[in-house]
């Protein structure tokens, strides 16, 4: 497997990233895109010419879909590296920037809150923590960084909802830094990734720091979210609900992931079965 299969890097501009994200056929993320995250970060340490890192998606209908729970299950120890990496990003002195189409669900969601800023399609990009409605808690970093982003409230609403958000609404709520137009959204962000890049990356990476103070999440709360995963997925009522994502289009190109909210309310029906699961 060549080092980032999923991921292709373009170096173009000098001190300039961009990095494309390919996992189809909905990008999700399986153990392989952690640890190719992992090895990503390292390489971005390791090279101190490169001040701006941005990170898009080449599927236009899903930026990050969600996670491979299952596969990850059988790799536990990927969450400890997920952890590792959700502390690295926005610790480094590079100035990450998540440009959004697309939905962004669950851990691909907590991926853009680790980003040093996040901006998002108007048009064509959703925004969700679905992991309430099948049984679970956000375990990478969204229940640090919302809060922290948005205020406690919007954050409950967020998780316990387990809906899906536009992205008006996640600018309205301070989610993302701004939404622009669809066919604005390349040449913002290519202006401000340029700006930063012309000015130093000393200086850069101090000021990043400095703002640090006040807004990261600390690797202990990281941790305690990390560590609830496996246990609820054994719980009860993370058992029933989950074997009802089995025929309705779970991991593949289809209604229920485009919607995935709207679907989650039927999973706790106590007759629900798999041929009436409609979204809501």
């Amino acid at each position: 497997m060549p080092e980032h299969s999923q991921f292709s890097i373009d170096r173009t501009y000098p001190g300039l990233w961009t990095i494309t994200f390919s996992n189809p056929p909905i990008n999700m993320f399986v153990p392989t895109t952690i640890v190719e995250l992992g090895a990503l970060m390292t390489d971005l340490e390791a090279d101190p010419s490169v001040k701006v890192v941005v990170f898009q998606s080449a599927n236009p209908d899903f930026f990050i879909a969600h996670l491979d729970v299952a596969k990850a299950a059988e790799r536990p120890e990927v969450l400890g590296l997920w952890r590792e990496f959700v502390l690295r990003l926005p610790s480094a002195p590079v100035v990450s920037i998540a440009k959004v189409r697309g939905r962004t669900r669950g851990i691909g969601n907590e991926f853009v809150l680790a980003c040093d800023m996040r901006f998002a399609s108007r048009q064509n990009a959703v925004f969700g923590q679905p992991e309430v409605g099948v049984g679970l808690v956000p375990g990478g970093g969204a229940l640090e960084w919302l809060p922290r982003l948005v205020g406690r409230s919007r954050a409950l609403e967020i998780v316990l909802s387990a809906d899906d958000f536009d992205a008006d609404i996640a600018e309205r709520y301070g989610w993302v830094n701004r939404t622009l137009d669809d066919d604005a959204l390349d040449s913002f962000v290519d202006t401000l990734v340029r700006r930063l890049a012309s000015f130093d990356g000393e200086t850069l990476g101090a000021a990043k720091a400095q703002v640090n103070r006040f807004g990261m999440p600390t690797a202990i709360e990281l941790q305690s979210s990390n560590d609830m995963i496996f246990p609820l997925l054994a719980l009860p009522d993370a058992q029933a609900r989950r074997p009802k994502l089995g025929g309705i289009g779970y991991g593949v190109p289809s209604d229920f992931e485009l919607n995935f909210g709207r679907y989650l309310p039927a999973f706790g029906r106590a007759d629900s079965d798999e041929t009436d699961m409609q979204p809501d």
